[in-house]
């Protein structure tokens, strides 16, 4: 499974991207106004810490101008991914664009029927929102599941990006039906470190390895 980045801080993409854990970076015109920065440079920026797909959001929602603001996106970087809403305009770009070679990702998916649509419009990624799902009382995981199955019988070559991820048990759910994609918060990648019995384990070697009194720096 790929990990992908939900976030427009530059200083958390290039700490995580240290660790060989970020497999490309998501963002979205909430993330980018909140960042401060102008989004073009901010994707630039974003471009020359990850090799990755960075996914850039055009705001427009009719054709023309989506492939207007699509064609000022695509130039920033090659690993550009023009992220478009799933919407009959946000599905005619996909088209477009992916016939032109781009990476397009169709985000805001919440039904398999929707997934279905955006593969055959030639979306390299679909973003299904588990986590919107769940905040309605609707199993997030099960749209998923139901995107990987319809994928599976007809060989879509569109990855499902599981987005929306509120804690790790979405990213193990989702690894376990299959998906290709996560993208998450910095601090849910973290959280993917951490178990207490890791804790508690390294605490006592090194409680042990103290009252040896040696040091493997010879000082």
């Amino acid at each position: 499974m790929k990990f992908f980045i939900d976030t427009a801080d530059v200083e958390e993409i290039k700490d995580l991207a240290s660790t060989g854990m970020v497999d490309g970076v998501t963002t979205n015109p909430s993330l980018a106004a909140a960042s401060g920065k102008s989004f073009l440079d901010l994707i630039a920026e974003i471009c020359t810490v990850v090799e990755g797909p960075v996914s850039a959001e055009v705001t427009a929602t009719d054709f023309e101008t989506m492939m207007k603001e699509a064609a000022v996106l695509r130039k920033i970087a090659p690993n550009v991914a023009i992220k478009v809403p799933l919407i009959p305009d946000g599905l005619k770009c996909c088209k477009a664009l992916s016939d032109d070679g781009v990476m397009v990702n169709v985000t805001l998916c919440f039904s398999a029927n929707q997934a279905l649509l955006a593969a055959k419009a030639g979306a390299a990624f679909i973003s299904p929102f588990v986590g919107r799902l769940d905040d309605i009382a609707v199993d997030g995981m099960n749209l998923i599941d139901e995107i990987c199955e319809v994928y599976a019988n007809y060989d879509f070559s569109t990855e499902v990006l599981v987005a929306s991820i509120r804690h790790p048990m979405h990213i193990l759910e989702a690894a376990r039906m299959g998906a290709h994609v996560a993208t998450m918060p910095p601090k849910t990648l973290r959280q993917l470190y951490k178990h207490p019995l890791t804790d508690k384990g390294l605490e006592g070697f090194l409680a042990d390895w103290a009252k040896s009194g040696q040091s493997i720096l010879g000082n």
